[in-house]
């Protein structure tokens, strides 16, 4: 690395600002997937009751409804409390509500479902089996917006995929052409390994060794440089775009993400090498 530094501290930031883009990327991506995850919290099914049962019937309908493998929690709402919800919800306009008793709203319970469940199917499951009771009259669990929602994250995990590859091969093809680079410009060290009749492992492995160096030095400065710039800019666009939707906090990328990337560079510098190594080794 001493015989030729520019060359490596080339290679070492061309795997830094590859990383930097990929980090800034899978940071969008994981901040807009905790969004479409607190949308999910919405997935709720609600059933009506036509009339409230007595309380012992009322205690055995919830535990039933929260032995299905895909309910998290059953809530009760009364005729008053769902009256009082709808009053709220009204604001201003209450005064529609004159004249009218406080009981004219059924009382339903409301299904929240677990996170994996949180899907059209796991819903018309619940559905189905809360259908075979004839204490309910109707359910409601906005078929429409669920079937958008699955549109939605599905685009968002697609796109994630297909940009992320596209943004990785193109990284791993500019990391070889650039540790290329290097290795042409000790070509001749090679050639005279070759004629004294050293194997090729043993030419190679120094080689995929510096490229896996390099590549770790670039993931740690990729890492640094990504949550510098986070931190100063990335974070206040990604706040004002997201916590309006909803999303509680915007997060950096999680440990084991981190420890992805540095990996992510020394397995591109490693392949950098193998690939820059084969026109140059034909042992």
């Amino acid at each position: 690395m001493r015989q030729s530094l520019f060359l490596c501290t080339a290679a070492i930031g061309t795997v830094t600002v590859s990383l930097c883009i990929l980090t800034f990327f899978a940071i969008i991506v994981l901040n807009v997937q905790q969004m479409t995850k607190h949308w999910s919290r919405e997935v709720q099914v609600v059933a009506y009751l036509d009339e409230v049962p007595s309380k012992k019937s009322l205690n055995a309908l919830i535990r039933e409804a929260e032995m299905l493998d895909e309910v998290e929690e059953v809530v009760f709402i009364s005729r008053k409390q769902a009256y009082d919800d709808f009053r709220q919800r009204l604001g201003d306009d209450v005064i529609l509500l004159e004249g009218l008793e406080d009981d004219f709203l059924p009382a339903s319970l409301k299904l929240s479902l677990k996170e994996d469940h949180r899907t059209r199917e796991g819903v018309e499951r619940v559905v189905k089996h809360l259908r075979t009771k004839k204490t309910f009259s109707d359910f409601r669990y906005g078929q429409d917006w669920l079937e958008r929602f699955e549109s939605f994250v599905g685009l968002i995990k697609m796109a994630g995929l297909i940009l992320g590859g596209f943004l990785l091969f193109a990284t791993l093809f500019i990391v070889a052409n650039t540790i290329k680079l290097t290795v042409y410009a000790r070509r001749d060290e090679l050639e005279i390994m070759a004629l004294v009749g050293a194997t090729s492992a043993f030419i190679k492995i120094p080689f995929l060794i510096e490229g896996a160096i390099q590549g770790a030095f670039g993931g740690l400065l990729a890492l640094g440089f990504s949550f510098t710039l986070y931190s100063l800019f990335l974070q206040r666009g990604l706040e004002t775009l997201l916590l309006a939707s909803g999303v509680e906090q915007v997060v950096f990328l999680p440990q084991y993400f981190q420890i992805m990337v540095v990996v992510t560079g020394v397995l591109l510098g490693v392949l950098g090498s193998m690939f820059s190594l084969r026109k140059f080794v034909r042992i």
